[in-house]
């Protein structure tokens, strides 16, 4: 059984028992989210694609941690302008567990 949800303007085939990284989500370690928005549901048997959403199906997850992704460098630089900025960022994220799928 598997289905891929949206969140956070991304796509997620999940299954349950998987863990995966999503983009962040406002709720604390150990706390339950649902996922509404299913595109596809499969169990095994029947497909089911949604347009645009799967009715009444929903994905149950728990959030196990908040983290911060590895740190990536911007280095803008004008050649012959005396011009450069150097820049780090660190991408928010949400560690979640998928509990079950509701069809």
């Amino acid at each position: 059984m598997f289905a891929i949800i949206k969140t956070g303007g991304k796509q997620y085939k999940v299954a349950p028992g998987q863990k995966i990284k999503i983009e962040k989500v406002d709720a604390e370690a150990g706390k339950g989210v649902v996922f509404d928005e299913v595109l596809l549901l499969n169990d095994g048997k029947e497909t089911k694609i949604g347009q645009p959403l799967v009715k009444g199906a929903k994905v149950e997850a728990k959030v196990l941690a908040q983290g911060r992704a590895d740190k990536i460098t911007i280095f803008k630089y004008k050649a012959k302008k005396r011009y450069q900025v150097k820049r780090g960022h660190r991408q928010p994220y949400t560690l979640v567990e998928i509990t079950k799928i509701i069809s």
